[in-house]
């Protein structure tokens, strides 16, 4: 009877496993190796998003192609900044921001070589930078008109992030945008030239989480328990830094102290943090970039900004 009472108990655990494991809901996550989306890496590893009874996947796909599998349902929620977003928008992708992720504090920026004395001084030069409507286009942008010019100034090569870096260290190119960790693989190499602007000089970097409108709906619960997962990873980077630094650093081919340099250039947003953003920082931002896309081409209408973000899951923390 024993046999048969213990054997009927680890059938039922394995009901109760297979219960637990239907009730997580499944979403893939699309973003890049940029180190403010670390946090989320670690909500996976950590077992976080687990715990709070969502079954993750993240892909890392390029800022260029992640509203593509966004259209197709290949992932059903990103990570990017703000502005991209209002592009996604304009080319039929809809979405919905639903927390802050980062906000850059130098971990974007401009590299050139050592001659070039300032920003100007690139006009007719080459600058790689990746395609219109990701972060390192954007900013170029920005950085241009804040000094008097615009993308028409400068020949523009479309490289990614990383290979914009690996490029430029090599000698290729008169200037390159790229962001941490591959920023500092610059910093690290001064012969190669110098970083001549960041976004300590042109704060214009910030990230959100969002996901589509139907996913929202449909998961409610579930949008609420990523939100809270990435503040729990927050939580978990001040009580165990040295682990989580070296959880996120592997993501990246980075040791934790590598990894900790890259994030010393940017601030992750907590709960309260999030509750400023959207309580107005996002609009004076959204506003903005939305002006400037319109002048470079990027949008042709300017959007009603109120359809882009959801912010009850932060409203309340």
């Amino acid at each position: 009877m024993k046999r048969i009472g213990a054997a009927a108990g680890l059938g039922l655990a394995a009901l109760l496993a297979a219960g637990a494991a239907q009730a997580q809901t499944k979403l893939t996550i699309g973003m890049s190796g940029w180190t403010g989306f670390a946090p989320l890496t670690l909500a996976k590893e950590a077992g976080i998003f687990a715990k709070n009874g969502l079954d993750v996947t993240i892909k890392k796909i390029p800022q260029k192609d992640r509203h593509l599998a966004i259209a197709s349902g290949d992932i059903q929620c990103a990570a990017t900044t703000v502005e991209t977003w209002i592009v996604w928008d304009a080319a039929g992708i809809r979405t919905k921001q639903i927390f802050q992720l980062d906000k850059s504090y130098g971990a974007d920026g401009m590299a050139v070589r050592g001659s070039t004395g300032s920003i100007k001084d690139l006009k007719g030069k080459t600058v790689a930078a990746s395609a219109p409507g990701t972060s390192p286009y954007f900013a170029l942008a920005w950085f241009l008109k804040e000094n008097g010019m615009s993308v028409k100034d400068v020949n523009v090569v479309n490289m990614e992030p990383g290979p914009a870096a690996q490029a430029f260290i090599a000698g290729q190119n008169d200037a390159a945008m790229t962001y941490e960790p591959y920023l500092s693989a610059v910093r690290d190499k001064p012969d190669s030239g110098k970083i001549i602007a960041t976004t300590l000089d042109y704060p214009m970097v910030m990230d959100t989480f969002g996901c589509t409108p139907k996913f929202l709906s449909e998961n409610d619960a579930a949008a609420q328990a990523l939100t809270k997962s990435y503040f729990e990873a927050l939580e978990m980077i001040k009580a165990e830094k040295d682990k989580a630094y070296t959880i996120m650093g592997a993501d990246v081919k980075q040791s934790g102290e590598q990894f900790g340099k890259s994030a010393g250039f940017l601030r992750w947003s907590d709960a309260e943090g999030n509750k400023k953003f959207f309580a107005g920082d996002w609009q004076t931002f959204t506003n903005k970039a939305a002006d400037l896309l319109l002048e470079i081409g990027l949008i042709k209408t300017k959007p009603d900004i109120n359809t882009l973000v959801e912010t009850k899951y932060v409203a309340g923390k």
